[in-house]
């Protein structure tokens, strides 16, 4: 069943396609970039979408936590009490929302970014959406709800999860991101000489290259992603059947201590793929990963 009423969901995916869009049109050179912090940046776009989208889904969500990348002052839903964490809201959803997931691809021009949101009710993620506004591409879903997805406006179809092969004497796909793949990437090709890496600019397009079998595995290292951008890929990847977990097999979890009540970032390295997979790989990843260390 789907966690919100079909009114409120009509609703929400007009504001995402309407959102993404206006992205999708700007001209390459016609927005200021900031850097927030060492290699992190935002656009005036972000910034403006991030408004949009507060107010629209507050419009939509009234009762709700509504929890923005860019508004700093919505991450005090986050906790109700010192040291409480989401428990302190009990079943009140909370929706983190990400303006441009994939902001450095969006500087650059590039086509892989999205916009995001998803839904948290005690500490577990719900249902999640994302909109890729270059293809056109609206995917939704949820665990207990679903998947599906829409193209260019046209008939929502359900979206059915390939999981690909996985044979480790042939050439077999990892979803790596940039930053992990310069640190790990050689130590992980030694260690699998037939792997085969794929990067795309968004957090939630990489979780659905691997929900399509584009790739059977998405490793995430580097300590910087933050709810806004797990909680709606994961959600999904939960609909899909995959595993997400850490390094050390435990589940993703989306409450302290795993996550930074400041600055709400993931302690947590994470591993997002289908289960012959990650039975496979994950102690192996590990072992190569503990040798090098994760970044501080």
């Amino acid at each position: 069943m789907p966690p919100i009423r079909p009114a409120d969901l009509s609703a929400l995916h007009q504001l995402l396609i309407a959102c993404g869009d206006y992205a999708s049109q700007q001209p390459k050179h016609s927005f200021q970039v900031f850097e927030k912090g060492v290699d992190d940046y935002v656009t005036t776009v972000d910034q403006l979408l991030d408004q949009k989208l507060l107010a629209g889904m507050q419009a939509i969500f009234p009762e709700d936590g509504i929890i923005t990348e860019e508004n700093r002052a919505t991450v005090q839903q986050f906790r109700q009490g010192e040291g409480q964490g989401l428990s302190s809201n009990g079943d009140r959803p909370l929706w983190f929302v990400d303006p441009i997931d994939g902001t450095d691809e969006f500087i650059q021009g590039g086509d892989h970014y999205a916009v995001m949101v998803g839904q948290v009710v005690a500490g577990m993620p719900q249902a999640g959406w994302i909109y890729a506004p270059v293809a056109r591409h609206l995917v939704w879903g949820g665990p207990g709800w679903g998947l599906f997805e829409q193209t260019d406006g046209g008939a929502p179809q359900p979206l059915m999860p390939r999981e690909p092969v996985f044979d480790p004497t042939n050439v077999w796909s990892m979803v790596i991101g940039d930053k992990d793949e310069r640190r790990f990437g050689a130590a992980i090709a030694r260690r699998f000489p037939n792997v085969q890496f794929l990067s795309l600019g968004s957090f939630g397009l990489k979780v659905l290259a691997v929900i399509t079998g584009q790739a059977g595995l998405y490793i995430y290292l580097n300590g910087r992603v933050k709810l806004w951008d797990t909680t709606g890929p994961l959600a999904l990847a939960e609909a899909a059947g995959l595993i997400c977990c850490d390094l050390a097999g435990q589940p993703i979890r989306f409450t302290e201590p795993d996550v930074a009540p400041q600055t709400l970032a993931h302690h947590q390295p994470i591993v997002v793929g289908w289960p012959s997979y990650v039975e496979a790989l994950r102690s192996p990843l590990s072992d190569v990963v503990s040798a090098i260390g994760l970044p501080r």
